[in-house]
Parts: structure tokens; sequence; C-alpha cells
């Protein structure tokens, strides 16, 4: 089925459409200066396939938001999400399809960037089975993708840059069909433009914008002046889902309006007269004129021993010391508690233990405990139990505590995966997989699990033994325990 968005009128009063279905394949770039009508461009675009594919729009200005009245798209507000927060919204947005605007508006441009960059990118990690077809709508390109470094730092700009490229470049496959729009194609990557098929150029002056639509357009640089000339809503098209020749085209009508608008001249308020004007001169009487509060003396600046020990100390809430302090008991169950939530969270136990640690104690704080009695080491040492499963403190007399002293003679990323595999061969259960070693182990990667095996025997930890059917089996010689032969191959030889 070929469904077509009627984009507005050719010269000769033709209907221009677009094909919607070549589109999600080749991908579109729209250009022209501010007040050159490209926002128009996108929501004519929006509001025709609306009710065909998925949408979603990075908003950095807010004007798309009106679309949830008419549509039903639904409003992210990036500023008011953490990153983890937006990594679930996407997530949950390609897995249910629903159509969003992700407005940016009120953030700073580093804080656009960085909002846009893990937004985009867990919609390209996203899994295999909720690769949906999707039209993506990227606003003001240029500040996600700039040609060269601006005053954001450099991590930022990867991150953004990369998340764009990964769009353009790689995002058809799974399902993602960028769309793009900007002021000026010369602030654009190129790279992240150059992977369009189709364009829509507007109005624009400069010299050296006009001469890269020209040369993306296929015209001669005689013809790039005509970029000069275009009124707004009228553009340039060309590719394989709208012409397969240069064709002007001028945007119809849209349903809906931005909440912003260019601004309208109107009249100035009546003059006047003698008496208002000397009031604005007045000089107000000294009773009137609001004293200024004496200002106090700046502290005096903390020595270096002193700023020190204000950042290793824990932070406190005075509302925290008015709590009743927890019993041991209950201070243990909701540490295991955090722990097990940091674990069972998709992505986020692939972090690093310092990010993990403040997270953990922002959940202890918001469960109740102030203080979890865990430093930075201690922490380490409990993921590491967790990720094997256990989140319990190990007691004394407990047959993991002996393959908890075996694992502190291991490096500190290899004693998780130890343990894992001292519970699986204690419980007599089936050697665990690549998979589960793998996350275990912090990493996405089956590669780096097998190498970490093979380390480990290395070091005379395990032994492992695969039988003639390819089963893998997992001794800890220093434990005399074993696990269970898996039923078919999880590692090689």
């Amino acid at each position: 089925m070929t469904v077509a968005v009627d984009m507005g009128t050719a010269p000769d009063g033709a209907v221009a459409p677009m094909d919607l279905e070549e589109l999600l394949a080749t991908r579109l770039l729209v250009q022209g200066n501010s007040g050159s009508g490209k926002s128009h461009l996108l929501r004519r675009l929006l509001e025709g396939s609306a009710k065909w594919v998925q949408q979603v729009i990075v908003d950095p200005e807010g004007d798309f938001v009106t679309l949830s009245d008419r549509f039903g798209h639904v409003v992210v507000d990036g500023g008011a999400h953490s990153e983890i927060e937006l990594r679930r919204l996407a997530l949950r947005i390609r897995e249910q399809r629903v159509s969003v605007v992700l407005t940016l508006e009120g953030l700073e441009v580093e804080g656009q960037m960085r909002a846009a960059a893990t937004f985009l990118s867990t919609l390209f990690d996203a899994p295999r089975e909720h690769w949906y077809p999707a039209l993506v709508v990227v606003d003001e390109a240029q500040l996600f993708a700039p040609s060269v470094a601006g005053e954001v730092s450099d991590e930022v700009r990867r991150l953004s840059l990369g998340a764009m490229t990964n769009l353009m470049c790689r995002g058809r496959k799974r399902g993602l069909a960028g769309v793009i729009a900007t002021q000026r194609l010369a602030k654009l990557a190129k790279n992240v433009a150059a992977e369009a098929s189709n364009f829509l150029m507007g109005r624009t002056f400069l010299d050296i914008d006009m001469a890269r639509a020209a040369d993306l357009l296929g015209l001669e640089r005689r013809q790039a002046e005509q970029f000069r000339d275009l009124a707004r809503g009228h553009f340039i098209a060309l590719g394989p889902a709208l012409s397969r020749r240069p064709l002007p085209i001028k945007i119809g009508e849209v349903e809906t309006q931005a909440r912003s608008s260019s601004p309208k001249l109107m009249p100035l308020p009546v003059v006047p007269d003698d008496e208002a004007r000397a009031q604005l001169f007045e000089r107000p009487t000294e009773l009137d004129l609001p004293m200024p509060a004496p200002a106090p003396p700046p502290p005096p600046r903390p020595s270096m021993e002193q700023l020190l020990r204000s950042i290793e100390a824990p932070a406190t809430n005075p509302a925290d010391e008015a709590r009743p302090e927890k019993s041991p008991e209950e201070r243990d169950a909701i540490v295991a508690a955090c722990l097990a939530e940091i674990v069972a969270d998709e992505g986020e136990s692939f972090r690093p233990a310092a990010v993990l640690f403040q997270d953990f104690g922002v959940r202890c704080r918001m469960r109740g405990l102030a203080d979890s009695g865990l430093d930075l080491a201690g922490f380490r040492t409990r993921l590491s139990l967790a990720r094997a499963g256990l989140y319990e403190a190990i007691v004394e007399g407990d047959p993991m505590a002996d393959a908890a002293r075996e694992a502190e003679a291991l490096p500190e990323d290899a004693r998780g995966v130890f343990l894992l595999l001292a519970r699986a061969a204690l419980e007599r259960a089936i050697c665990p997989s690549d998979m589960e070693i793998a996350r275990v182990y912090g990493t996405h990667s089956t590669g780096r699990a097998k190498r970490l095996l093979g380390f480990l025997e290395q070091q005379g930890a395990i032994v492992i033994r695969i039988d003639l059917r390819g089963g893998r089996a997992i001794a800890l010689p220093a434990l005399g325990w074993t696990t269970a032969v898996s039923e078919k191959a999880t590692a090689e030889a």
C-alpha cells in the first residue's frame, strides 16, 4: 500500500505528494533561514502522516507540543526527567509505539544536547523485537550535530553527534527514519546531512549555504541565486519520495498552530500627557526608597583539609536526624532491597561503580536510611555479591563465606563472576551461560565474559570442563565444588 502525504502544490497547481514509505527508507533534510517556513513544513508533514506512522519529535523550542491536543502526541519534558528516566521512557515508547514530542524548552544548549543524545541513542539501541517504523523529526538539527566545536564540552558534543549520526546513517534498519531541519547547512555536520536522500530547500542568503544547497540538488552554481528569491513557505524539493527533478513547492495549510508565532505590529498606547511624563522622572522621597540591608561579611575561605573532610563526609539532611534510628535488621533489609533494585534495573548494572554508589545512596535515603554504613569499597563488595544473586550480607558459618574469602584474592571486577560460579556449584545448579556471566561482569559482550573465564582459569581459581557433547561444567578447586554440566555448549573449549 502506498501512502502519500499532501505537502502542497506545484507551480502548475498539481498536488505535491510525499511518498511516506519511500521517506521511511530514504530520510529527509529541510533547510531554510529563520522565518522561511521550516516549522510549518514539518507540521504539515506530521499532521498528514500522524495516523499512518509513529512519530518522535525532538523539539528544542516547544513549538510542536500543540500536536498533542489534535493528534494525541504525548509531551515529554526533557528538563523534568533524569537521564535514567529518559532511557526508560524511550524504551517504552518504542515498545508501545506511542507518538511523542520531546520538548527541550528551558534547557541550556548543553542540556538540550545531552537529553536529545540520551533519548535518540536509547531509541536506536532498543531490542530488535521493537524495531517498528517511526518518523524521527529533529528541529534545529545544527544544535545537535554541529559541524565545528562550540562552547559545549567535547563529551556532550561527541554524544549528541554520535546519536544523530546513528539516526541518519544506521537508523533505517532499526525502523527509524530521520527528518532533520536546519537553518544553515554550513553549521550542520556533513556526515549527518549527506545521509539524506530527500531535500526541501527554502530561502537562504549566505553564499556558502546557497552553494551547498545547489550541490545537494544537483543545480549549477549560477542557479543557486534562486534560493534568495523564495517566499515564505516555498521550497525546492528533490528526492525519491518527492520528485526526481528539482520541483518548487508551496507548502499547504496546517490544522494546528505553534504556541509561538511571528511578531505582529500593533498600535502604540495613547501618548501620555504632561502630568504622566512628569511622573516618569519624579524622584521618590527617602521614605519610599527601600533601604538595602547591610551585606554580611564574607565567610572565611575553608582550608584544603576542611574541603577534603567535607567532601568525604556523607551528606546529612536535618530531617534525617529527627527520624528514629533504624535497627540493624531494618538497615540490612533496606540495603539488600536497594541492591536488588540496582541489579534488576535494566541498564543500571552496567554503569560504573562510583555512579551506582551515588544512586544507591539516593535509594537508601528515599527509604529513610540516612547512612547505609557502606563506603565505596564496601559497596563494591556488596555489589559483587548482589550481581551473583546474594543480596543479604554473608554471615560467618555460611558456606558462601569461604567463597567470599577466596574472591578477595581476585581483581575487584572478577569477584562477582567467581561468586556466581560458587553459588551455582554450591547448589549443584547447571553452569551459568555466557550471557549470565557477562551480565554479572557488567558488560553486554559474551566475548569479554569468555576472556574472563580464561583469566580465572589461568589464576587457578576455576577449572573448565567441556564434554564431548559440548556441555560445560566449572569446578572451584579451592572449595571442592563443581557446577552441574550445562545441556549445550556455552563457551569454546
